[in-house]
């Protein structure tokens, strides 16, 4: 059979009818089952149009091997990694291309205890198997039985980690864009409400809708944030969040309507972690973690930095009680050490009921001391080649080198990262500072002028 291109470091994903179909669909679930040795998987799919025949074939592929099936139905990503643990599961699909175009679609697989495939062991193994077709005999037994204690055991495994008595009155606007987040937003909300929180909510594009007629499940766009910030601005809303296609990431908008950076929402999180357990250790993203440092370092804690892919495993490795990144991927030890769209927006609010602040507040007051830039995409024909001139330009005057995620160079007043992607002739560049925003914007378009150089 031909070589599957769906297939990427940590799950598979393409474009549907050239690279992923209801065929490849089962022959991956069929090789998944075999390479864990499966009897037991938890499946769940998101609102994508394409998902539920995808999630069929899934379903059917196991059966051939006979898993027994956890059916968890509409839900997100995060959802089936806690009821792959909870349940004690031998692995866990979840049928979803999260944020990605429409025309795509893909799996995000798992193995017991919600661990990530091993890139170089397990899914080498999967896609050998899904390509070749060389599957053991059916095996009988397969069944599907619906998965009806998830949805309640994840709502009291996300809430136990919030102060809740904390909570002060607040309006949320809360924008779905459509996904998967509308039935697990309002199970999260019941709860709250039973528990007397005084939170009330204010939701957007609710419906699950696979033609996202809202717009793209992904807030990231320029394009989509306007609805969210006008929307919090119309309500006199204290905060927005935007949630993405499987709410495995939620973006935050404070009461005047600006978009909040992932970076400081990192180091807004790790300050509710230090309050929280004393000493504790922090996962740091490389791209941007001056902001995050300081205010670990400050309170007690450990700083770890660690590659951006590599987030997950550093919590596994060092015990951290939480990890996140600027492109909204938080991590929680006590939550199999997953990453969360749904935790760090309770978190957020438990951190402004606690100080007394607006988020915008919470922000300025960050962003005064450590600005940064976003990160930057510089479509380069030789990204080895302008990564080399960047070097030469700057390293002799840089008082630290550090090459965990592409290079960093620290220049004593602001550093940067520079770091090729994976996919694409494109590197991307980030710029921090301390306490000076017209330095990042200066030494950002000096890195421009050398990765952009010729000859």
């Amino acid at each position: 059979m031909a070589a599957l291109t769906c297939f990427k470091a940590d799950d598979a994903r393409g474009r549907l009818g050239e690279e992923l179909n209801q065929g490849i669909t089962q022959r991956i679930a069929r090789a998944f089952a075999e390479v864990l040795r499966a009897e037991r998987v938890v499946v769940g799919h998101d609102a994508r149009a394409s998902s539920r025949a995808l999630v069929g074939a899934v379903k059917a592929g196991l059966l051939e091997a006979g898993v027994e099936v956890l059916d968890l139905g509409l839900c997100g990503t995060e959802e089936m990694y806690h009821a792959t643990d909870y349940f004690g599961a031998d692995g866990g699909v979840e049928v979803t291309a999260s944020d990605n175009p429409m025309n795509y679609n893909g799996l995000t697989m798992v193995k017991a205890g919600a661990v990530p495939l091993d890139p170089a062991i397990d899914m080498v193994k999967v896609q050998a198997l899904a390509e070749s077709g060389y599957f053991a005999p059916d095996k009988p037994g397969g069944n599907i039985r619906p998965a009806k204690a998830a949805r309640g055991a994840y709502v009291r495994a996300v809430l136990a980690l919030i102060d809740l008595p904390v909570l002060r009155p607040m309006t949320i606007l809360v924008n779905a864009g459509n996904g998967a987040v509308g039935p697990t937003f309002d199970a999260i909300a019941e709860a709250l409400s039973k528990r007397r929180a005084p939170l009330s909510f204010i939701c957007l594009n609710h419906e699950p809708d696979g033609s996202f007629d809202s717009g793209p499940p992904d807030p990231v766009l320029p394009e989509s944030q306007p609805m969210t910030a006008n929307a919090v601005l119309a309500a006199g809303a204290d905060l927005g969040i935007a949630f993405d296609g499987d709410f495995d990431r939620c973006f935050f908008f404070d009461h005047l309507g600006r978009v909040v950076p992932g970076d400081y929402v990192v180091g807004l999180l790790a300050e509710v972690f230090m309050a929280k357990e004393a000493g504790a250790k922090i996962v740091l993203d490389a791209r941007s973690m001056w902001n995050t440092q300081e205010i670990v370092d400050r309170l007690g804690g450990t700083p770890v930095m660690a590659h951006k892919t590599c987030l997950k495993q550093a919590l596994y490795e060092t015990g951290a009680v939480y990890g996140g990144d600027l492109s909204a991927r938080h991590y929680f030890r006590d939550f199999a050490c997953c990453d969360s769209g749904m935790i760090p927006w309770l978190l957020i609010v438990e951190l402004m009921s606690r100080r007394g602040m607006s988020l915008a507040d919470l922000v300025n007051e960050r962003m005064a001391a450590f600005p940064s830039s976003d990160e930057t995409n510089y479509d380069v024909g030789d990204a080895k080649a302008a990564m080399a001139r960047v070097l030469a330009a700057f390293e002799a005057q840089a008082v630290a080198r550090d090459d965990t995620d592409g290079l960093s160079l620290d220049m004593g007043d602001w550093r940067f990262r520079l770091r090729p992607s994976s996919t694409e002739p494109l590197l991307r560049l980030t710029v921090e500072a301390r306490g000076d925003a017209a330095l990042v914007a200066s030494c950002v378009e000096r890195l421009r002028a050398v990765i952009e150089a010729t000859g």
